[in-house]
């Protein structure tokens, strides 16, 4: 067995392939499973107690992320990061979050005001030094943004497209101070508080935007994690 697998709890009451693909993204997102990496259907299911059917089914699910690569006579493998994926996903969820928070804007719902108030105390306090946390209440924070607007649907669609975006995104906040995340969510919050419609529309278009600063530095300093092709 390798290294590469690391058994989970999984619930057997509900269904396993799911379980298996969302811990096995998360894995590739926090590139735990590295770029390049052979994977095997039999050795997950070993590990996992499980029978090889539900291993295949996240096998495929996560090909149609782009997160592994199925090569013909050779093997599933961990693809590395796709920038041209990268910027699609960019385009499309600065798109949607602008319209999502153009809406909030205009609404101006107290209760969210106040949710957003707790979740930013939270990242503060994750922000000095734990940069996990700080990632899953990021998403946390883009997720109620969506959610408060009534585009539950929209935000799930783009979290399948949103993958690759998802690495950077986590390499980023490792590398550079999370600090500066936490101010542009604050004005993002603070422009629909305020019923700031153009305003909260630029914040969430400049902090989605960040990525095109650090996706150059990113794959200068790590280019074994990046594709060198049609990039």
């Amino acid at each position: 067995m390798t290294r590469t697998v690391q058994p989970a709890d999984i619930e057997q009451r509900v269904p396993v392939g799911p379980q298996l693909h969302a811990i096995l993204r998360e894995r590739i997102i926090r590139n735990e499973l590295k770029p390049g990496t052979r994977i095997s259907e039999s050795e997950f299911a070993a590990a996992f107690s499980v029978s090889r059917q539900p291993v295949r089914e996240a096998f495929i699910k996560l090909a149609e992320e782009g997160l592994v690569e199925v090569r013909p006579q050779r093997g599933t493998f961990i693809s590395k990061i796709s920038q041209a994926a990268v910027m699609d996903a960019r385009f499309v969820r600065e798109a949607i979050e602008a319209d999502i928070v153009k809406l909030l804007a205009q609404a101006r719902d107290a209760s969210l005001a106040e949710e957003l108030k707790k979740q930013l105390r939270e990242q503060r306090k994750a922000a000095a030094s734990d940069a996990d946390r700080f990632i899953l209440l990021d998403e946390l924070f883009h997720r109620t943004l969506a959610e408060a607007a009534g585009k539950s649907r929209a935000w799930a669609l783009m979290e399948g497209l949103k993958s690759q975006m998802d690495r950077v995104r986590y390499l980023s906040l490792i590398r550079f101070p999370m600090g500066k995340l936490l101010r542009q969510h604050e004005a993002i919050a603070g422009r629909i508080a305020d019923g700031d419609v153009a305003g909260a529309e630029d914040a969430i278009r400049g902090h989605l935007r960040e990525i095109l600063n650090d996706l150059p530095a990113i794959a200068a300093e790590k280019p074994d994690l990046f594709e060198t092709r049609g990039a």
